[in-house]
């Protein structure tokens, strides 16, 4: 089988708990009612129509080392007096050493003790499923994928299913019972967060309920409560609802994904709209030299040569050789990384029989890190020479036949969808939208994701290092990695038009 690029991409929801009126049954349970269409008329801002928004974990502003550098050398010596020099340049050493340990603390409070790693191999399964089938075979076209994001929004799906519609979901995410997936999605959203001076990952989840319609208020509350989503309630069909959708799509993806997000629209049966975001910013470890940019030839899968400019750098690192293939990665400050897969001259994108997931490994942390490629490709360490062209490349994916071919199918058929653990309605899934871009300069790479799914009711070093020239001027692979591993972003770029 033809396989191209794998990677499990992270994506959690932010929510908050669901303030409405509620009519409770004899079991405990409640309902939301659907509420007058004149008490709440449509907004204008998402805001205006949340019923509750986020409340993130707060993480103390992490110290700005630039501005720490700065004060040092901004002490006069001859000023100040030996003594007194002393004095202040050990004041500012404690003050940002105590400023750095209560940010890391803190980090480190809000991962927990990591990723199970029992949840490692599931992960890695579906990463090697999802991206065969939305990945695989594209010669022409590039393709941007978040398989962490597409993960996360579809375990919020699972929260709203249930029979062999969730099963479905279920076998897709690799696991057994709901609690797994909250446990999955909870986890894989306080590792991967980040919102810091050296790099960014920020998650964030909504639900958009249609305000004609009665809902099942445990459900509402536990996808708020265990996938950290806002809730809105809103006027379906209605341009003031798609705006305030757009507006909160947008500002969570910094506006990267514009078109894309704008092009949603619901109608007056739209139940329900499950909506997951992920914004990735990393600066490189160590930045291209603008004036090392020049303008080169990139080769596309047609043959037509291209031009593009392109940023040099040499380092010395890991890479892997395979056979047809090299693999390698720059780093990001943060401890992210941004992994490149260039087949040799003469070989295809599409013809290289090899993978490249996040490997399950039981570390410590049971995180993810990049596997030996024992069977497919041997380690080395060298001189990089690097020359990458600054791409600019984005997807907006129709999912619902790759999700079919990946056995979710239940949730498209009317009749057989199973939403009963959110309302007693029947419904359909109508729409799962994927949109991802990723932006690549001499400073580093912005990305974004979102995935819309729409319900309507119905080793060793040698003594001498080899040179590995990582010359990405023909269709080339590539796969962000999250800090330890944890993949975000994956994709192939066959064309720079």
């Amino acid at each position: 089988m033809k396989r191209v690029l794998a990677l499990v991409l992270s994506l959690c929801f932010v929510l908050g708990g669901c303030a409405q009126n509620v009519q409770h049954t004899e079991d405990g349970g409640g309902v939301m009612p659907a509420p007058n269409q004149t008490e709440q008329p449509a907004a204008a801002s998402f805001e205006q129509l949340a019923l509750r928004l986020a409340a993130l974990p707060e993480l103390p502003k992490e110290p700005d080392e630039s501005a720490f550098w700065d004060q040092l050398n901004a002490l006069d010596y001859e000023k100040l007096g030996e003594e007194k020099y002393n004095e202040e340049y050990q004041r500012l050493w404690d003050a940002f050493s105590a400023q750095q340990d209560a940010y890391h603390a803190a980090a480190q409070s809000l991962r927990g003790e990591g990723v199970d790693a029992a949840l490692t191999l599931p992960l890695t399964a579906y990463t090697f499923r999802t991206v065969q089938q939305l990945l695989g075979g594209e010669t022409e076209n590039n393709v941007v994928y978040s398989p962490a994001n597409l993960y996360l929004a579809l375990c919020m799906l699972a929260e709203t299913t249930d029979g062999e519609s969730r099963a479905q979901v279920l076998n897709l995410l690799g696991l057994s019972t709901v609690e797994q997936v909250r446990s999955a999605a909870n986890a894989l959203w306080r590792n991967l967060y980040r919102d810091s001076a050296t790099g960014k990952t920020l998650l964030a989840n909504s639900i958009w309920l249609n305000e004609q319609f009665d809902y099942h208020e445990d459900a509402v509350d536990t996808l708020a409560s265990d996938y950290y989503a806002s809730t809105f309630r809103a006027p379906m069909g209605n341009t003031a609802t798609d705006g305030a959708i757009h507006a909160w799509i947008n500002e969570n993806t910094n506006h990267l994904l514009e078109n894309a997000a704008n092009g949603l629209k619901t109608n007056t049966d739209t139940l329900l709209m499950l909506i997951s975001t992920l914004y990735f910013k990393g600066t490189w470890a160590d930045q291209f030299e603008t004036f090392n940019t020049s303008e080169e030839t990139f080769t596309a899968t047609s043959g037509t040569e291209q031009k593009i400019d392109f940023m040099h750098r040499t380092k010395n690192g890991n890479y892997y050789r395979g056979e047809g293939f090299t693999v390698a990665s720059l780093p990001f400050r943060d401890g992210t990384a941004m992994w490149f897969l260039l087949p040799d001259e003469g070989v295809s994108l599409d013809q290289i029989a090899w993978n490249l997931p996040m490997t399950a490994v039981d570390t410590l942390e049971g995180c993810y890190e990049l596997p030996a490629f024992e069977l497919a490709a041997q380690q080395g360490y060298g001189e990089i020479h690097w020359s990458v062209p600054k791409f600019d490349v984005d997807s907006d994916l129709d999912l619902i036949p790759q999700l079919q071919a990946l056995g979710v199918t239940d949730i498209f058929t009317d009749g057989v969808a199973d939403f009963s653990p959110l309302t007693d309605l029947d419904a359909v899934v109508s729409a799962v939208k994927h949109a991802a871009r990723v932006k690549v300069d001499e400073e580093g790479c912005e990305a974004a994701a979102f995935t819309a799914i729409m319900a309507e009711a119905t080793a060793a070093m040698p003594e001498e290092l080899p040179i590995v020239e990582m010359n990405l001027n023909r269709p080339f692979g590539f796969l962000i990695t999250g800090v330890d591993g944890l993949p975000l972003f994956t994709g192939l770029v066959n064309t720079m038009e």
